[in-house]
């Protein structure tokens, strides 16, 4: 059984509550009304909260996808699944937990 696809419009979330955006190349491909999103898209989070241990902010700034679609293709390129796991990403690349994921399209779905 398949994931749902992610499209431009669904709602990604740091593990801190930071609201991420999207950036696509895609403008091929819709699903449930909004752009399929594809691995090599550009997701930024503004806003993230986070603090180190001490007075340092080390806030979530960017996402890095894993587990994309093996057979759906968009231009050549996978797209993401909501099984896809995306990781937060501070400034200096430091691991900082897994996106959030909620208001997919459910509609259609791949592998």
């Amino acid at each position: 059984m398949g994931a749902k696809i992610l499209q431009l419009g669904c709602t990604i979330r740091c593990p801190h509550g930071a609201t991420a955006s999207a950036q696509t190349t895609n403008m091929r491909v819709k699903v449930g009304g909004g752009y399929a999103l594809l691995v090599t898209d550009v997701f930024t989070i503004a806003g993230c909260p986070f603090v180190l241990p001490g007075p340092t902010p080390h806030p979530c700034v960017t996402i890095r996808w894993m587990l994309p679609a093996f057979r759906v293709r968009v231009t050549g390129k996978p797209v993401l699944l909501q099984s896809s796991i995306g990781l937060c990403l501070a400034a200096d690349g430091v691991p900082q937990g897994v996106a959030l994921v909620s208001s997919v399209q459910n509609q259609v779905s791949g592998v």
